[in-house]
């Protein structure tokens, strides 16, 4: 996405260019002087984004900002640049900016930047905002929500619009969503001038984290990461059956690495590789769905997530690590798939893959240089964490600068290696003879552009920075490479013109943090309007009565409260982008998911919801009629963009059904599972979901038939969750008589969790039956145990009641309450191994293949002419 763009006749590739910026950095090019405008502003954000998550204010001591400042200064610069960047209406200039826009952008950029400019002033009168401050918090919220308007489209203004009109109507609601009302002022304060609405938590972590990493996108992007990422994959898969298909997926999944765009995504990497899968015979639909799927994808994909991954640290309360860790198997295995569906849609056509300059060696020394090269990493690996290890004690502060300079070692010899190889030139695709590049150069030629997505992973998982410090440190090894990989590569190859060279390098700096800062307007403005959802949501309570409606029209069932719950978000995902679609609907329903499934006995981790809420929001990008990538891809595969939407929501299926999976099957996640359980449940889940995929596309060895695919959906679904099965084999628990409960809790080791089923009223005094799992604390006996767990009981005849409650204890987090009736307690069955179902599972497998196998022999075999 380049931050100018030229005044000549559009290429198609300008059109493709000028639908991103539509989208994502604004369709105005004024030029002039307004242009310089815009990009200064642009590149003063990057550089103060920069300053903030780094460590050198707090070394120098001064320029330190606290958070809500910083996230006053950021979403001044977002309503500024929206304002600019972004015109009114599809008729407005786009080659001037009309002097209403500038009123608009300076006193919106005040608005946003009242609590920075005053915030001393308002720290000594909180709860009590003055005339002024309800003043510019009025003027505030009308502006930001016409730049979400300009930048976003209308859905989420509308949707904050409601919010708001309900924190003041809410006397007039129906009952079971009334509240008493909200006046003006406290609605300002609330929303503007605390930390609770616009500036709450969401536009933090847009402050915090996501600008960097966006920022790291975009200066790798300008360095030629993205071209050099698709090369390798067309390198290494193209001459495969369906080879540019397959070379699109993982291109889209390395390219998501450097992109929190779906459509800058499909965009980037889907005007060279929709042409190729269209040469080999994909059609223009397929091959536009194919990329919108990898695309959309690519936000799924650890380390780099996208915005909503930043907010589940905040949300959830973990770590980035292990945001990463619970995320990271379904991302892998739905790519996985991916690449499988196109295989068999390949199978399907008998489809060819491209050309290769060089003949592949034969399969023993591949896989004898792969089994070397891994085991090299591997030592590599591991001399260089230990390594670490040891120079960090040894050195103490000076192991910092040894560690940079060995860096720049590796980057200096990296490149050195790189310039023995041309420069990777991206393809004309008019040409009708195009080959495949050697891998080997290829993958050669550019290997420097991994160091600084190996730094970031290292400070992340390794190191356990925060995501902010590790995006900084990134970002700063990225500017260097930038800076100096076009002159060094001139000075070792021996062009000279170091200074032309210098000022290249120099220019592209400065388009990165230009691209960086606009791609960033869309999503500090969706994250503060969605922060007016949150505080609207927080003020009027409406969650609790919200959570006590969908439980009505769920019947208590936490399956129909998950496909709600898929349902919401690919409706609100029509309009918002994913970011606030992902911070409405887990604010609205996560909460409901957890207790609901608490009730039915089931315990729903509460990362294993946020992440089925981010699943079905990506997915919206992808579903018609609206989604936008799909009609990025369109454009670009001159196909219908709602085939081509159709198309590639029925090549997501496998995406929308890994949510369902994990949430009843928390293993898929990685959740208290040791590394040899992990590697098993990856296996066995990858096979799960190819055998998925093949049902979906009526393809295993030969065209299944309609009992075939259902046999391949059962044998999916057994894989992937066995204990469904089995609980219906055998009953996991068996009830026992409520007297019973204190030799059971006697007979439980302490720590571990005791079931009871309950039966009481709720907060409005109707009747509810739900399963407690309550931790037993520590003790002797079973009386002891439950004491320590915050219960008393008290028995009348063969009834047991709960007698008292300890305050934040154990048992009233489980949701035990005073003149609760005790009518059962669950005690595990000696339930056999749930995995000994995947042998009849296999067995079904197998027979399925055998029939395949025999139809496609029977297929294969000539006739010969009588």
């Amino acid at each position: 996405m380049s931050a100018e763009h030229g005044h000549t006749s559009a290429t198609a590739d300008d059109k493709f260019q000028d639908l991103v910026a539509q989208v994502d950095t604004g369709a105005r090019d004024p030029g002039g002087i307004p242009e310089k405008i815009i990009l200064s502003v642009a590149v003063a954000w990057s550089l103060f984004q920069l300053w903030i998550v780094s460590p050198v204010p707090f070394m120098l001591g001064f320029g330190v900002f606290n958070d809500t400042e910083a996230r006053s200064i950021h979403l001044a610069f977002a309503v500024f640049l929206a304002y600019l960047a972004f015109p009114a209406l599809a008729r407005s200039p786009r080659r001037y900016i009309p002097i209403q826009d500038w009123i608009m952008a300076v006193v919106g950029a005040f608005c946003a930047g009242y609590l920075y400019l005053f915030y001393q002033q308002l720290s000594g009168r909180p709860g009590a905002p003055s005339t002024i401050d309800i003043v510019v918090a009025c003027v505030g919220m009308v502006l930001l929500l016409e730049a979400t308007r300009r930048a976003l489209g209308p859905p989420l203004m509308v949707v904050a619009i409601v919010f708001l009109a309900y924190t003041f109507l809410g006397p007039y609601m129906p009952q079971i969503i009334a509240h008493r009302g909200e006046s003006l002022a406290s609605v300002a304060n609330h929303q503007w001038i605390t930390t609770e609405g616009v500036f709450g938590i969401a536009l933090g972590v847009s402050t915090s984290f996501v600008f960097l990493f966006v920022l790291f996108g975009s200066l790798l992007d300008k360095a030629g990461a993205g071209n050099y990422f698709i090369k390798v994959a067309f390198s290494l898969l193209g001459h495969y059956r369906g080879g540019p298909a397959k070379a699109a997926v993982v291109a889209s999944g390395m390219t998501g690495l450097i992109s929190g765009s779906s459509i800058a995504n499909v965009v980037t990497t889907g005007t060279f590789t929709i042409p190729m899968m269209k040469r080999v015979g994909f059609s223009s639909e397929k091959a536009g769905a194919v990329e919108v799927a990898s695309s959309v994808n690519g936000q799924i994909m650890p380390p780099v997530m996208g915005a909503a991954a930043f907010l589940m640290v905040e949300y959830v309360g973990i770590s980035y690590f292990e945001v990463v860790k619970h995320a990271f198997l379904p991302a892998l295995i739905s790519y996985i798939a991916l690449v499988y569906m196109v295989h068999l849609e390949a199978l399907k056509a008998n489809m060819q893959g491209l050309p290769r300059t060089v003949m592949p060696k034969p399969w023993v020394q591949r896989i004898t240089g792969f089994l070397f090269g891994f085991i090299m990493l591997c030592v590599l690996s591991v001399g260089v964490y230990y390594g670490i290890g040891w120079l960090k004690p040894a050195f103490g502060d000076a192991a910092i600068w040894i560690l940079s300079a060995g860096l720049a070692v590796i980057y200096l010899a990296l490149l050195v290696l790189a310039t023995r190889y041309p420069e990777l030139e991206p393809d004309n695709l008019k040409n009708k003879n195009i080959v495949l590049p050697a891998p080997g150069p290829t993958i050669k030629s550019g290997l420097y552009f991994v160091l600084p997505v190996i730094v970031l992973v290292w400070c992340l998982m390794v190191e356990r920075l925060s995501p902010g410090l590790s995006a900084f440190y990134a970002t700063i090894l990225m500017i260097g490479i930038l800076l100096t990989q076009r002159p060094l590569k001139a000075l070792l190859r021996g062009e000279g013109r170091l200074g032309q060279a210098l000022v290249a390098g120099v220019r592209d700096l400065f388009d990165g943090l230009v691209a960086g800062a606009r791609n960033m307007i869309g999503i500090g403005i969706a994250t503060a309007t969605a922060g007016i959802i949150v505080g609207s949501v927080s003020q009027t309570g409406v969650g609790s009565a919200l959570a006590e409606v969908v439980e009505i029209l769920s019947m208590g069932n936490i399956l129909l409260i998950l496909i709600y719950t898929a349902i919401l978000s690919l409706i609100l995902g029509m309009g918002l982008p994913t970011t606030a679609n992902y911070i409405v609907v887990s604010s609205l329903l996560a909460p409901v998911i957890v207790t609901l499934g608490v009730q039915s006995g089931l315990i729903v981790p509460l990362i294993a919801v946020h992440l089925f809420v981010f699943y079905f929001g990506i997915m919206a990008d992808v579903t018609p009629p609206v989604g936008l990538a799909s009609f990025a891809a369109a454009a670009v595969s001159k196909g219908d963009p709602i085939r081509t939407g159709f198309q590639a929501f029925y090549y997501s299926l496998r995406t929308a059904a890994l949510p369902f999976l994990f949430i009843f099957n928390t293993d898929l996640l990685l959740i208290d599972v040791t590394w040899l359980q992990g590697i098993f449940i990856f296996c066995v889940a990858t096979v799960a979901m190819l055998i998925f995929a093949a049902a979906l596309q009526g393809y295993f060895f030969t065209r299944s038939r309609w009992y075939e695919s259902i046999a391949l959906v059962l044998i999916a679904f057994t894989l992937f969750r066995p204990g469904f099965w089995m609980d219906m084999i055998y009953a996991p628990y068996e009830d026992v008589a409520p007297p019973e409960i204190m030799r059971v809790a006697g007979e439980t080791p302490p720590g571990t969790e005791l079931r009871l089923r309950i039966d009481g009223v709720d907060d409005i005094g109707q009747p509810i039956s739900f399963v407690a799992i309550l931790p037993l604390g520590a003790g002797t006996d079973g009386e002891q145990r439950l004491l320590d767990a915050g219960v008393e009981l008290m028995q009348i005849d063969d009834t047991l009641m709960i007698d008292h409650v300890a305050f934040d204890s154990p048992a009233q987090r489980a949701g035990l309450d005073w003149d609760q009736t005790i009518t059962a307690v669950l005690v595990p069955t000696n339930q056999p191994w749930k995995e000994l179902l995947y042998i009849p599972a296999l067995l079904a497998l197998g027979m399925v293949i055998t029939l395949q196998r025999r139809r496609h022999a029977r297929r294969s075999i000539p006739t010969v002419p009588a």
